[in-house]
């Protein structure tokens, strides 16, 4: 027989293997004993958690004819048949690749047949928040009111992206993440089992790398056997996950500490050029120092748990203030923020080193007193003795010159001037042309699309656009409102969001316009200008008002003696072929 990894060998097959879940578990095996099973259940959680697994042995241990205390025999034909995923009356559906109105409504004129082999027809339907908003509506009358003998079992990682309307019509199971002690001893069990040796330490490794997760926590543990020749030490495990060992960790940490900031870059190359990840180098740096807090607080919860106890480490936590060990967590949670849109991480890594490094400076009370005995530090005194004759100092200069901080505000609105006057430039002519040309259907258009539009953008450019509007649209532009000066400004300057714009209306509307940015607060300005132009340049038209009042258009039209109704006629039907009839008004004074 063919091999197969781990994960699919030791996949849970009945409530009781499932690890980490109690208290999903023993709900369900409850109402299946008591027979107060639900038409509709939601699985949610984190990835390999147990969501599938759990409906499985759901779907087993409801029809199974010899199930006792909730739990499926796994001997009976219907038992095997749905294990090997044979059971006609058991179907799984992944909702990734099957997630349109079509699928749905198949599976709902087959729900309505009774099951054939077993007493209950289970639907499991995998990563259900990838239905489109069509296939829900199509599966909402089912759920709200569902065949005899039918249940539904939805499963998925981003429970947020269902409807409300689908979730109040379920029993909602939420899977947490595993803990890491919980997974060491699964991992421990299949070892033994396999009489395969291990080093315990090597397991907390896997463990944390599979960030709660057991299905990533067996697939790093066929890597390592893989990689160690059927024995896991930890340092195949350390070079299967990636992690930083120990020794590392104690090196740069110690010279971040000592306020060595040459030894604290050397470390870091050298961890680097080993091929490790600055995402994983981070994660492991900080869970050092979280174990350094926790050391100092409660050692006996640490020891024998995590494998970090050496004896460089020990010392760390002794001669380390708790206070300094906050300032490293927050600059390396801070570092860990930096990297996540960016494609040089090393040099926020080398920042974040020298940051680290010289962050002794900033916490006095650190060195001032010796956490080991109590005692002041004859040195850390003089230093603050020099540092507070030095304030003093400074604090007699600003009382003598009084006038300086006057000056820097009198400096002040010569500097808001110079940066009025470097502001964002509207381009005034473009809108115009735009303007001329703007049709209602064109506008309407966008605006019907704008959201899904939205939806098919980068992060980055989805957050960037989350602050505009379209306002005017004409065959061949769309002008764009902002909200901030600053995003307008990066908006019309990347030629990359722009030519996304084109591509995806192209997709969804046929129509690949050319962008025009421009703030929201010069929108009202530009429109009564541009009308008021287009008013001067007839001989006979009337004097046109452009006003907003809560976000409606209104267009006064004064009469006067020398105006004639088709001038006045005329204007109006410019102003509802460009803004639509529906929010534009004519009131004849």
């Amino acid at each position: 027989m063919a091999y197969q990894a781990l994960y699919r060998v030791w996949r849970s097959q009945r409530f009781e293997d499932i690890v980490g879940q109690k208290a999903v578990t023993q709900t369900l095996k409850n109402a299946i004993m008591q027979h107060k099973t639900s038409h509709a259940y939601l699985f949610t959680g984190p990835r390999g958690t147990g969501k599938t697994s759990a409906a499985k042995i759901f779907a087993k241990a409801i029809n199974c004819p010899n199930s006792v205390d909730g739990e499926p025999c796994n001997e009976c034909t219907i038992c095997k048949e749905i294990t090997e995923g044979r059971l006609n009356d058991v179907i799984e559906i992944d909702a990734a690749s099957n997630n349109g109105v079509e699928e749905i409504r198949d599976i709902r004129d087959k729900a309505k047949y009774a099951p054939t082999q077993a007493e209950y027809k289970i639907y499991i339907v995998d990563e259900v928040h990838m239905l489109s908003t069509g296939a829900f509506n199509a599966l909402l009358k089912t759920l709200e009111e569902p065949p005899k003998n039918v249940i539904f079992i939805l499963a998925t990682t981003e429970p947020h992206k269902i409807p409300l309307t689908i979730i109040s019509r379920t029993q909602r199971f939420d899977f947490k993440r595993i803990g890491t002690q919980d997974i060491v001893d699964h991992l421990a069990h299949i070892l033994i089992d396999s009489s395969l040796k291990y080093e315990e330490q090597a397991l907390y490794t896997i463990a944390r790398a599979a960030e709660g997760g057991m299905r990533d926590a067996l697939s790093i543990l066929d890597q390592a056997l893989s990689f160690s020749e059927d024995e896991v030490t930890l340092a195949d495990a350390l070079q299967v996950t990636g992690s930083l060992t120990f020794e590392m960790m104690d090196r740069y940490i110690s010279a971040c500490l000592s306020g060595d900031v040459e030894q604290g870059l050397e470390t870091l190359e050298v961890i680097l050029n080993s091929g490790t990840e600055a995402s994983r180098f981070l994660e492991d740096i900080l869970l050092y120092c979280r174990d350094l807090l926790m050391y100092q607080q409660a050692p006996k919860l640490l020891e024998g748990k995590t494998g970090t106890i050496t004896d460089a480490f020990k010392d760390l936590a002794k001669q380390t203030a708790p206070e300094r060990i906050y300032q490293l967590i927050q600059i390396l949670s801070d570092t860990q923020n930096e990297i996540r849109f960016t494609n040089h991480a090393t040099i926020y890594l080398e920042v974040g080193t020298v940051k680290l490094a010289q962050g002794n400076r900033s916490i006095v009370s650190t060195t001032a007193v010796s956490p080991a005995t109590g005692a002041a530090d004859p040195e850390a005194v003089t230093e603050l003795k020099a540092q507070i004759q030095k304030l003093q100092q400074e604090v007699e200069l600003l009382k003598k010159n009084g006038a300086a901080p006057a000056q820097e505000t009198a400096k002040a609105p010569a500097r808001q001037q110079a940066a009025n006057r470097n502001s964002l430039k509207i381009p005034t002519e473009r809108v115009y042309q735009v303007l001329r040309d703007a049709t209602r259907e064109h506008l309407i258009k966008v605006k019907d699309v704008w959201e899904d539009l939205l939806q098919m953008m980068s992060v980055t450019q989805r957050a960037m656009l989350k602050a505009s509007e379209p306002v005017a649209g004409s065959p061949t532009s769309i002008v764009l409102a902002f909200d901030y000066e600053i995003v307008c400004a990066r908006a019309s300057g990347d030629d990359e969001i722009q030519l996304a714009i084109q591509n995806n209306l192209s997709k969804l509307i046929d129509y690949a316009p050319t962008i025009v940015c421009i703030t929201r607060d010069s929108w009202p300005n530009l429109r009564k200008t541009f009308i008021q132009q287009n008013k001067d340049g007839q001989s006979e038209t009337p004097e046109v008002d452009v006003l907003e009042a809560e976000g409606d258009i209104q267009l006064i039209a004064e009469d006067s003696e020398e105006n004639d109704s088709a001038s006045r006629q005329e204007i109006v039907d410019e102003a509802v072929t460009m803004f639509g009839s529906e929010i534009v008004e004519v009131v004849n004074d």
